[in-house]
């Protein structure tokens, strides 16, 4: 059997029939140089978003479950039209929903995550010399529903894939050249990263940069498996490689992101007891919610305030959930902020190096930025600020750190 290859592609790069037909061809290419490409395929354009605005124009509340069903729609348009442009082209081909290639996940909606691919129809296809094509983005639990991983899933379906089929490489071709220094359209002096390592390429996808699906590195980190980010426009450029970097004891800052799909929650007033935390972090859990900056400030009379951070698309999700604990434990008040942004910068050692964070908080001091709430680990510091200020700052910041130079 030929050497396996995952490529991943985009909704961009299906967006029409010119692009499928554009695409169609480089997979041919592979083909002929020998490779056995199993290609995943996101949703054709906007196309996702259309499916929530129409779900949304039949309810606001809209079961997840029936959410999952509608969205798995969208890619298994792009991959039969995938299937249908390569075989036109002369080369077998096959197109198949993540049922049917056999990814089987949890049971929860929206943002399953893969339990185990069972790759025997995917191999029997491959065999058969035919081209696999499959919808990213979906699986199925083990009581036979669909189930979506997440907005940007295709991008761990392909990377899943890549270790379940022992697969040389995984490429993930998308709207731009690889990873920069910061997100381009926001930053025009951002510069293109040419090798980053699993761990800061992790912290930047889930800090806000938009090119990688963060389950999707991690996955790639645990298995040790090479990805490489492509633009799916400019199939030639060698993009970013993602893989696993030496380097010596010099921190350095590589990126800086920016999120201001985020919300600070402050439960006012907490009683100070053994448990309480406890008490409402394993309630959130519960309904896996996805919880990022927490900090705790003593209060007078052994009442505590508790604050963290959530995706703005959960507030309604969370509120109840909040609400119930405040009045079983007497605390006071939700204090609700969405006017804020996580500015973080990104590079392994940075916070062994006291220089680095003293400069971040200097230039927000210079750019008159009051800091919020802070979080740090071995490599990035994270920050909320005031949203209306964070584009400056993204900026500003870039600059500071001499970004702005190839790496």
């Amino acid at each position: 059997m030929n050497q396996i290859i995952i490529q991943k592609y985009g909704g961009s790069s299906v967006a029409n029939a010119e692009r499928i037909q554009r695409v169609a061809n480089h997979i041919i290419e592979q083909k002929k140089k020998g490779f056995n490409p199993v290609v995943v395929v996101s949703a054709m354009g906007d196309s996702t978003d259309h499916l929530i605005e129409l779900a949304k124009s039949i309810t606001a509340t809209p079961s997840s479950r029936e959410m999952d069903m509608l969205l798995s729609t969208g890619e298994q348009i792009s991959i039969s039209l995938l299937a249908m442009a390569i075989e036109s082209k002369g080369y077998k081909a096959i197109s198949l929903t993540g049922y049917q290639c056999g990814i089987q996940t949890d049971p929860y909606y929206s943002k399953a995550k893969i339990n185990e691919i069972i790759t025997d129809r995917i191999l029997s296809e491959i065999n058969e010399d035919k081209i696999v094509i499959v919808a990213g983005f979906q699986g199925i639990s083990k009581n036979g529903d669909i189930t979506t991983l997440g907005r940007g899933g295709s991008d761990t379906t392909a990377v899943a894939l890549a270790v379940a089929l022992n697969a040389k490489l995984c490429e993930i071709y998308t709207d731009v050249k690889g990873i920069y220094t910061a997100d381009p359209r926001s930053v025009k002096e951002a510069c293109l990263i040419q090798t980053i390592s699993y761990d800061e390429m992790l912290e930047l996808a889930k800090l806000g940069a938009k090119v990688m699906h963060p389950r999707s590195v991690e996955l790639a980190r645990k298995n040790n498996m090479k990805l490489v980010v492509r633009s799916s426009f400019e199939l030639d450029h060698p993009g970013t490689i993602i893989k696993e970097v030496k380097c010596m004891e010099k921190a350095q800052v590589r990126g800086v992101t920016l999120d201001d799909n985020i919300v600070r929650l402050t439960v006012s007033s907490v009683p100070d007891k053994p448990g309480i935390a406890y008490k409402m972090f394993s309630a959130l859990a519960a309904q896996n919610v996805h919880i990022d900056m927490i900090i705790q400030n003593l209060n007078h009379n052994d009442l505590n305030d508790i604050s963290f951070t959530i995706p703005k698309d959960e507030l309604a999700h969370v509120k109840p959930t909040i609400d119930a604990f405040i009045k079983e434990v007497e605390a006071n008040e939700l204090l609700i902020k969405t006017d804020v942004a996580k500015l973080s910068i990104v590079g392994t050692g940075i916070t062994s190096d006291a220089t680095i964070a003293s400069g971040l908080f200097g230039a927000l001091y210079q750019l008159g930025i009051n800091i919020e709430m802070i979080s740090t680990s071995e490599i990035k510091i994270s920050c909320i600020i005031d949203e209306k200020q964070a584009t400056e700052a993204l900026s500003e910041i870039h600059n500071f750190f001499e970004l702005n130079k190839v790496i």
